[in-house]
């Protein structure tokens, strides 16, 4: 059964992989036909009926691409949430919406002034109290250092068409099962990232000579690869097992998800420094198209949680 889903998997990443090559800005309706946006969605209410491994992958490749879409807010994050809730009459054709495309819903999961893809939402999932309320709420978005990403402030006090949901069982655990899939999908895409300026590099020091050789040949450059490369087995080791936690909705998946966040998305900005050191001066440009992968990497270090405010969490099991 492993090596069927090991198959189905790299399926689901070669096809992604190709769908993002041809154009990593994806816009909502290529989401919802490629079948990404309802993978999580109950077959009934017209989804796919998997499980967040199968979210985890396109979120890796989402991450290898660089991909501006609003595949993290509308699709992980959202679904998740409309998931916990109690079955009922909105929760059941607001998925079924979501599946088909008919809307597009954002979760603010810990902050309003930072919402992923809240703008351009019809709905917003505001998580409070123990609680979901949906409604409509203005979004205006908030420029961060990231290009690829849409995050938005959201205000509550202008809330209209408001209906309060309430969670399936402990509310407390569903509120922190939320993070650990928002961290997850965070670690996934950094991971994706991380490997894809690996292969940059790797095919760039080939190619790229100084002295009448390939700068591969030399030993600075070999090790530095080789730094990069151990970094991300890790980070592939980490990630596995914290999907594999979340996916199966172990109680103590929280730290699995604290090592794999803490330590993929730091390492990410270190492999993406790397690369831009090893490509030289044009690793440096515009058009080299580093910065990106810098600047996104930078951002998930911080969103859902940062590598310090994790390594605390895992902290606590020794106090």
């Amino acid at each position: 059964m492993a090596h069927e889903f090991e198959e189905f998997h790299e399926e689901l990443r070669s096809v992604a992989g190709d769908l993002l090559a041809k154009d990593r800005n994806v816009d909502w309706p290529t989401l919802v036909e490629a079948g990404w946006v309802g993978l999580e969605v109950p077959e009934q209410f017209g989804g796919a009926g998997v499980t967040f491994a199968e979210v985890a992958v396109i979120c890796e490749e989402m991450g290898r691409a660089a991909s501006a879409n609003s595949y993290l807010g509308s699709a992980v994050l959202a679904i998740g949430a409309l998931k916990a809730l109690q079955p009922s009459d909105t929760r059941d054709r607001l998925l079924a919406e979501v599946a088909s495309g008919a809307l597009r819903v954002a979760a603010a999961l810990e902050s309003w002034q930072f919402v992923p893809d809240a703008e351009g939402a019809d709905w917003i999932l505001v998580i409070a109290s123990g609680a979901v309320a949906v409604a409509h709420l203005p979004a205006i978005a908030q420029p961060v250092l990231d290009g690829t990403r849409r995050l938005a402030a959201v205000s509550a006090n202008a809330a209209v068409g408001s209906e309060v949901l309430r969670f399936e069982g402990d509310p407390d655990a569903a509120v922190r099962r939320l993070h650990e899939r928002a961290a997850v999908a965070i670690a996934c895409d950094s991971l994706g990232l991380s490997e894809a300026m690996l292969a940059a590099t790797v095919a760039y020091a080939k190619v790229r000579s100084q002295f009448g050789r390939p700068i591969g040949s030399f030993q600075a450059v070999k090790h530095a690869c080789a730094d990069m490369q151990v970094a991300i087995a890790v980070s592939r080791q980490l990630v596995s097992a914290a999907v594999e936690a979340v996916a199966e909705d172990r109680p103590d998946a929280g730290v699995a998800v604290a090592m794999a966040k803490s330590y993929t998305c730091s390492a990410a900005v270190d492999v993406v420094g790397k690369a831009m050191q090893l490509h030289g001066g044009i690793g440096y440009t515009w058009e080299s198209g580093i910065h990106v992968y810098l600047k996104r990497a930078a951002l998930n270090r911080s969103l859902f949680g940062s590598p310090a405010d994790h390594r605390r969490q895992l902290a606590q099991r020794y106090l």
